[in-house]
């Protein structure tokens, strides 16, 4: 799994938190579907955001938007899901296929790890290369030419080379916005909304810009200790510099937002205002996130006691729907197997109680005295309040 918008599901609640895990089940669903099992590997993130943009324009029932249940599955504890499917996720789908060849030969050229042996590497080019076509084949099916994805990710590599000290960090990072500008675009032709198509150019160019600076300050020191390229290092921007582009780039995706019409964007603008948000505070680690109580909690409950923020959670009441120990067995085996007893939440192999993984702790550090739902009115859009569907937020806010 990879991607820049890694939501913490506190901060979500458990309506938006449900809705993106049916996005990120179809994109994966979508991908075995089209192309195969082994394409499974490419779910992404960042690429789920082209299906969550077309089913928040599209009007109910539409070819952009959808959901079916989905089969057990060892991720979700082998319980059935509503996952999102449709148009949507077919060009999420395409897209992540074309953007994971992309990161492919990224580090082939870097010589990371295995890829530095010659084998490796030509192996992994094929299979960049078999993705490409298949990202193609995908998106024709939808109206959607890969080419623009493709020919981006031709150029990268010359402007790379051509780059130094004093050449300007945007021209690097313009292929990545033509990219994903023509991405975002194109769910708004899937969705029957042709007026959005140039907000959301502008949001996808400025995403696209996001994703390649996070990219590069998260990648700056392992590069500089490798040896790799690094575009901040190449052009010699300092830190600073990197940030307000970045800040920048996240203010501008929240004002092409409000240029655009939704049927439901709430999760739209949680990913891509607020999440976006954390997620360059993270890559900068200024992380802070203040969900005031735990989403158990109770109001009033003191912080630190059981049910209170930074306590415990309280026990979930008993079920009656336990597995049998052999059964228990084998979804142990494929939640072990699949590192979900690692990363994330999941369900007890037995009880069916939520567990939280080893290593799936919140990122968003110690919970602060007050949730950062509560005033995102009063900061996300310059002090005047948003127009942008909050009311959907689950902490018990007025915003």
């Amino acid at each position: 799994m990879f991607g820049i918008v890694r939501p913490c599901r506190h901060r979500l609640g458990e309506s938006l938190a449900s809705q993106w895990m049916a996005h990120l089940c179809g994109l994966c669903l979508a991908l075995r579907k089209d192309h195969g099992q082994f394409a499974r590997i490419v779910t992404n993130y960042d690429g789920l955001l082209i299906s969550v943009l077309t089913e928040a324009q599209a009007a109910p029932g539409g070819a952009g938007a959808g959901r079916r249940t989905a089969g057990p599955c060892p991720l979700r504890g082998m319980r059935t899901a509503s996952v999102a499917h449709g148009e949507g996720a077919r060009l999420a789908a395409a897209v992540s296929l074309v953007l994971a060849s992309a990161k492919v030969r990224d580090h082939v050229a870097d010589g990371d790890g295995l890829l530095a042996r010659r084998p490796v590497a030509l192996a992994a080019r094929r299979i960049a290369g078999g993705w490409d076509a298949a990202g193609a084949r995908g998106g024709s099916a939808v109206g959607f030419d890969t080419a623009v994805l493709v020919d981006a990710v031709d150029r990268q590599g010359g402007i790379e080379a051509l780059a130094g000290p004093g050449t300007p960090l945007l021209t690097v990072t313009e292929p990545t916005e033509t990219a994903t500008a023509a991405a975002f675009a194109h769910t708004a032709h899937l969705a029957g909304r042709p007026a959005n198509a140039v907000p959301l150019a502008e949001a996808g160019r400025l995403f696209g810009r996001l994703a390649h600076l996070l990219d590069a300050v998260e990648d700056r020191e392992a590069d500089a200790a490798s040896g790799a390229w690094n575009p901040l290092t190449a052009t010699g921007t300092p830190l600073a510099e990197a940030r307000r582009l970045a800040d920048d780039a996240v203010h501008g995706v929240r004002l092409a937002l409000r240029e655009a019409e939704f049927t439901d964007g709430r999760l739209v603008h949680r990913l891509l205002v607020h999440e976006l948000g954390a997620s360059v505070d993270r890559a900068f680690g200024t992380v802070s996130c203040a969900h005031g109580s735990h989403p158990y909690a109770p109001p009033g409950s003191t912080p630190g006691a059981p049910g209170g923020p930074g306590g415990p959670m309280p026990p979930e009441p008993p079920r009656r729907d336990r597995r049998g120990l052999l059964a228990g067995c084998a979804v142990w085996l494929g939640l072990a197997c699949t590192c979900q007893m690692c990363c994330g939440t999941f369900e007890d192999p037995w009880s069916r109680q939520r567990r939280e993984g080893l290593c799936s702790q919140c990122d968003c550090g110690n919970c602060g005295d007050c949730c950062d739902c509560c005033d995102c009115c009063n900061n996300c859009c310059g002090g005047d309040g948003c127009d942008c569907g909050c009311d959907g937020c689950d902490c018990g806010c007025s915003c």
